[in-house]
């Protein structure tokens, strides 16, 4: 079994989600996770957005208490030099472009060119309330907020004019180290994002409730849409939010639910993943239950986390 997962890791790139939720998002305890993923050989740190919840509504334990991502990313820029760094995803509708195009240009500086920056159009009504966004076109921002975020990157002078952004000719410094922009991904299940993905993104970021299972239909919509844009499918990333459950084997109507269960059936997953054209997987515990919550123990928490990250261990596959 371990040959099979030894040939499979050399090829899909393997990261962590940082701890951003709940009560194990410590500056300790990012800064330890950050460092040992990195030593252990993980491709990739990621982080995600959530700005607030309802008062009145659950939308789960770990979105109560979420730091900031591109805060975040800035830190474990300062306490690790190889992986990379992604945010999956920040909402495009709900910040200006140029102020984004700021705050990712310093995170790329500041982590020497890792960064991955991850895109979404928002689904949360009560945060586009809270910015004074709007739901109503909000996949037509997304994708001119692409075009815009790369215009403010391109050499000086910029100049962007769009529905919902409007930049006059100005200089904006510094660039990002990557040149001429850092990676764009966008996220988003509906056929349309996906073909979004396709015309205009450098990748695809799924869902922490996306089916695995079928998770090749995604990518083939995606590749139908580069293509016929002109684009070349195999150039675009396919990164997986992997929600393990090591040691918990989870059941639906469909059956085991990928990614849990025995570390043996995980490493299985992975390479099936794999062979349906994902490209990245990065094992996210913000959103397994028994981590990602403030009521959880931290120690519990930190301790089930390494226990995930020696297991999978990518330098030792």
């Amino acid at each position: 079994m371990m040959s099979a997962v030894t040939a499979v890791s050399r090829d899909l790139v393997l990261g962590f989600g940082l701890p951003v939720s709940g009560s194990w998002a410590t500056p300790g305890t990012i800064a330890a996770v950050a460092r040992r993923a990195e030593e252990l050989g993980y491709g990739s740190l990621w982080t995600f957005q959530r700005v607030l919840v309802p008062a009145e509504e659950d939308y789960g334990a770990q979105y109560r208490a979420v730091l900031d991502p591109t805060v975040a990313l800035g830190f474990a820029a300062a306490v690790t030099e190889l992986p990379r760094l992604g945010v999956a995803v920040l909402n495009a509708p709900y910040v200006p472009a140029a102020i984004v195009a700021k705050q990712l240009a310093t995170v790329d500086v500041l982590c020497r060119g890792r960064l991955d920056v991850g895109l979404g159009s928002g689904w949360a009504s009560h945060e586009f309330a809270a910015v004074g966004a709007t739901l109503a076109r909000r996949g037509a921002q997304t994708a001119e907020y692409v075009a815009a975020l790369r215009a403010l990157w391109a050499d000086d002078p910029v100049e962007f004019h769009g529905e919902f952004t409007d930049v006059p000719s100005a200089r904006m410094l510094p660039k990002p180290v990557q040149r001429p922009a850092p990676p764009i991904l966008l996220g988003g299940s509906a056929d349309i994002a996906l073909r979004r993905v396709g015309r205009i993104a450098d990748g695809w970021i799924s869902a922490s409730r996306h089916d695995l299972r079928a998770i090749s239909d995604a990518i083939g919509t995606i590749h139908a849409a580069a293509t016929a844009a002109g684009r070349d499918p195999a150039a675009l990333r396919a990164v997986v939010r992997g929600v393990v459950g090591l040691g918990d084997e989870v059941h639906d109507e469909a059956g085991r639910r990928p990614l849990t269960g025995s570390a043996e059936a995980i490493r299985d997953d992975l390479g099936k993943l794999h062979e349906a054209g994902v490209t990245e997987v990065f094992l996210d515990l913000n959103f397994v239950a028994h981590v990602g919550s403030p009521d959880i123990d931290p120690i519990s928490a930190d301790a089930y986390a390494h226990e995930v990250l020696e297991s999978f261990a990518p330098a030792r596959s």
